[in-house]
């Protein structure tokens, strides 16, 4: 199997941050998404959506959604459980991680697209929704800085996905000049030893 990614990134990272913890291996093939090779008739086969990054299994079938794929690597590998181990904590975790994707995560990335015109070769930017989604990620820093505030984790006690999905998003925030303010001394905690895992370099 193989999955088809590109390193720079932040949804991709993703994945290699969560296959990293599990300790599986994978063979990874870089695409030009800024030259437009994620556009190709090639890649569309794989993933109409012509998004990064695409697991493809030896046997032609791919999937292409980030926690669609950690997903299916949590169920093949329950070994260091990412995604929580009994219901109650599933559904937590579940809930962080989605909090986490569409407070910060997508706000992130649709403030990147608009404010930059980056993929203006296959998108219409607006420069004021790329304002609006900084801003709501802005605010989402705040709502997690008090959630850390009684937890050592997003979800809980536990590291998790949602974890994850919401350390990459304030990575890649600093393109747009997003970052943790120096009041939020929880969320600031929780990024450093989040950051210092092993996995986070991947």
């Amino acid at each position: 199997m193989k999955i088809y990614e590109t390193k720079t990134a932040p949804t991709p990272r993703r994945v290699r941050f969560f296959l990293t913890e599990k300790n599986i291996p994978m063979d990874y093939v870089q695409v030009d998404i800024q030259g437009g090779e994620n556009l190709s008739p090639v890649m569309r086969a794989k993933n109409p959506m012509a998004k990064v990054p695409v697991l493809e299994l030896d046997d032609g079938t791919c999937i292409y959604e980030s926690v669609s794929i950690c997903r299916y690597f949590e169920e093949l590998y329950p070994q260091i459980p990412l995604m929580g181990t009994t219901p109650l904590e599933k559904a937590q975790i579940d809930m962080w991680q989605r909090q986490a994707e569409f407070g910060l995560f997508m706000q992130i990335g649709m403030c990147f697209q608009h404010s930059t015109g980056y993929f203006k070769d296959r998108m219409t930017p607006v420069a004021e929704f790329g304002k609006v989604a900084g801003e709501e990620a802005t605010k989402f820093l705040e709502i997690m800085n008090d959630r850390l505030s009684e937890h050592t984790y997003l979800a809980g006690e536990k590291f998790s996905i949602a974890d994850i999905t919401a350390v990459c998003a304030i990575d890649f925030g600093r393109v747009v000049k997003l970052r943790i303010s120096p009041e939020q001394t929880h969320l600031q905690r929780w990024y450093d030893l989040v950051s210092s895992r092993p996995a986070a370099l991947a």
